[in-house]
């Protein structure tokens, strides 16, 4: 995977579907996850650990009116 993109709620998903739709057509690999700062901080720290030993290129981090997840 090269490119991680983590959302905080699914009321975050039709950017996000947007941005995995232009990936899928230069070809980037990548993985989606709903992962709230605020309510699952060590889901979002795992999915950001894995993500650095796995040799995970880019991270898009991306939330709504509470953006709070990129500063994780």
């Amino acid at each position: 995977m090269d490119v991680l993109i983590l959302i905080g709620s699914e009321s975050d998903l039709d950017v996000a579907e947007e941005v995995t739709k232009l990936l899928d057509r230069f070809g980037v690999k990548h993985e989606l996850h709903i992962a709230s700062a605020h309510r699952s901080p060590d889901k979002v720290k795992n999915l950001v650990a894995r993500a650095d030993t796995e040799g995970v290129k880019v991270i898009i981090a991306g939330a709504g009116m509470s953006a709070h997840l990129a500063g994780v």
